[in-house]
C-alpha cells in the first residue's frame, strides 16, 4: 500500500527522527480539518434551527401582528388608547383578496389563572380551533377548542403543559375548572411542551407557550372585551385592542409576496400610526437561506485559515529537517541521487504528515455531535444559569455534519502538505553535494 502511495519506510524513519516534533505537526494539520467540520457543522445546525422556527410559520401564510405605538405618539392623549388591528379589518381583506383562503384571529390577554389556593401568571389566549395547527400545538389528553364551543360562547378552556403541571400538581385537570378574574372555565384537554419561539423580523416578538391558556376567542371577546386596564403612576390607562393577530393563509405560495403587498395597501390608510407588523415568513425563509450560505461561507474561510497555519508549522519542519539532514542529502547525491529523487523524498514526508493530520482531523470532526452535547451538559452542571440565559437555538441546535465538508477538509490538508512542502523538497534537491558532505 505504501508503494501505491509512493510513499515508504524510508519516509516514515525519516520523518520520525524526532516524534515530538512530527506529532505536534500532524496535530496543527488536525486541528485545521476538525475545524473546517465542526464550524461547518455548526453553522449548518444553526442555519437549519432557525429555518426550521421559520418554516413553523408556514409558507404560504401572512402574520398580521397588533404593534403598540411608541409612547410618543400617544402624548397628550387621556382615557382609552386603541391601536393594533381589528375585526373590520379580518372582514375586509377576507372580502376583497381573492387569493386568500381562510383567517386564523388571536387575541392574547395578561391574566392570572387560579385554583384553589394556587395561581400561575400567563397568557390568557382567544383562539378558533385552526390555531392549533397554525402553532404547531399537539394533544396530550382531551381535545381543542371546536366550532362549537366557539360559536355557543363555552366557558371551555385547553391548558399548557406548564400550567396544568403547576396547576393540578397531583390531580386530574381533564373536567375540573380554573377561575380567570371572576369566571370559571371548565378544562377540555392539555396540550403537550412546546418549545418557545425566537422573535422573527421587526413584527414579531418571541413567543413562549409555556403558559398559556387557550379559550375560544368568542367567549374571550364577551368575558373580557376588547379594553384592557393597567396601573401607571397611581392611575389606570386603558388600552383597546381587538385582535392580537391574524394569520392568512394563501391558496397558493407563488401568491404569497404580492398578497402581503395588497394587504399593506390595504391596511395603511385605517392606520396612520403604523400601529401593526406585517411578516411574510416566504420572505424570511429566502433570505435566512442566503443567510446560511454566507455564514457558512464566513466560517469556511476561517476554518481554511487555521489549516493554513498547520501548513506553515509543516514547511517549518521541513527546512528543518533538511538542514539537519544536510549530510545525507550529500551522501545521496554522491551515490547518484538525482534532484528529482531527493525532491520526492522530501515530498513523500510532507505527505505523510499532513495526510496523517488529515485522516486525525477527519475522525475529530465526525465527533462534533457528541462532543457538542458533552460540552453543552458540561455547562448546564456547572454553570446552569449561564446555559439558561443563551439562545434556544444554540441551546437546542444539533451538528450537522455537511457531506462534502469531509472530503473538501481531507483535500485540503494534502493540497497544503505539498504546496508547503514543496519549497523545502526544493531546497533540498538544489544543494551541492560537494558542500553538502562537508556539512557538520
Amino acid at each position: 500500500m505504501w508503494n501505491m502511495l509512493g510513499l515508504s519506510w524510508s519516509s516514515l524513519k525519516g520523518l520520525f527522527l524526532h516524534p515530538l516534533r512530527s506529532m505536534l505537526t500532524i496535530l496543527g494539520v488536525a486541528i485545521g480539518v476538525a475545524s473546517v467540520i465542526w464550524l461547518l457543522a455548526i453553522g449548518e445546525g444553526i442555519g437549519q434551527a432557525v429555518q426550521k422556527q421559520i418554516e413553523g410559520l408556514g409558507a404560504d401564510n401572512i402574520i398580521v401582528r397588533s404593534i403598540k405605538p411608541p409612547a410618543e405618539t400617544n402624548a397628550g392623549r387621556r382615557g382609552i388608547f386603541p391601536y393594533g388591528i381589528t375585526r373590520d379589518d379580518m372582514s375586509r381583506l377576507m372580502e376583497t383578496l381573492p387569493t386568500l383562503k381562510r383567517a386564523v384571529p388571536i387575541r392574547e390577554v395578561r391574566r392570572e389563572f387560579r385554583y384553589a389556593d394556587r395561581l400561575v401568571d400567563g397568557r390568557m389566549v382567544g383562539c378558533v380551533p385552526e390555531y392549533a395547527e397554525i402553532a404547531r400545538l399537539e394533544i396530550d389528553r382531551g381535545r381543542f377548542l371546536t366550532p362549537l364551543d366557539n360559536d355557543e360562547r363555552q366557558n371551555v378552556c385547553v391548558l399548557s403543559a406548564e400550567t396544568a403541571d403547576r396547576l393540578f400538581p397531583y390531580e386530574d385537570p381533564l373536567g375540573r375548572s380554573i377561575r380567570i378574574e371572576s369566571d370559571y372555565y371548565r378544562v377540555v384537554g392539555l396540550v403537550k411542551p412546546r418549545a418557545p419561539s425566537a422573535g422573527i423580523g421587526g413584527s414579531m416578538e418571541a413567543q413562549d407557550f409555556s403558559r398559556d391558556v387557550y379559550v375560544p376567542i368568542q367567549t374571550l371577546w364577551l368575558r373580557v372585551g376588547d379594553i384592557v386596564f393597567t396601573m401607571r403612576s397611581g392611575s389606570f390607562e386603558g388600552e383597546r385592542v381587538q385582535l392580537s393577530q391574524i394569520t392568512l393563509q394563501a391558496i397558493d405560495v407563488a401568491h404569497v409576496v404580492e398578497t402581503a403587498e395588497i394587504i399593506k395597501a390595504t391596511l395603511v390608510p385605517h392606520h396612520p400610526h403604523g400601529d401593526y407588523g406585517i411578516t411574510v415568513p416566504l420572505e424570511l425563509l429566502e433570505r435566512a437561506r442566503a443567510m446560511r450560505l454566507m455564514f457558512m461561507l464566513f466560517l469556511g474561510i476561517i476554518a481554511i485559515i487555521s489549516l493554513l497555519v498547520g501548513g506553515i508549522g509543516i514547511m517549518n519542519i521541513m527546512l528543518a529537517t533538511v538542514t539537519e539532514r544536510t549530510r545525507e542529502i550529500g551522501v545521496r547525491r554522491a551515490l547518484g541521487a538525482k534532484r528529482g529523487d531527493i525532491t520526492r523524498q522530501f515530498l513523500r514526508e510532507t505527505i505523510l504528515l499532513s495526510g496523517m493530520g488529515g485522516t486525525a482531523g477527519v475522525l475529530a470532526g465526525l465527533a462534533c455531535g457528541p462532543c457538542i452535547n458533552l460540552m453543552r451538559w458540561s455547562i448546564e452542571k456547572a454553570v446552569p444559569n449561564v446555559m439558561s440565559q443563551m439562545p434556544d437555538v444554540i441551546r437546542t441546535m444539533e451538528p450537522t455534519i455537511v457531506n462534502w465538508s469531509v472530503p473538501l477538509a481531507f483535500a485540503i490538508s494534502v493540497i497544503v502538505g505539498v504546496v508547503f512542502g514543496l519549497y523545502p523538497a526544493m531546497q533540498a534537491a538544489r544543494m551541492d553535494p560537494i558542500e553538502a558532505l562537508r556539512h557538520e
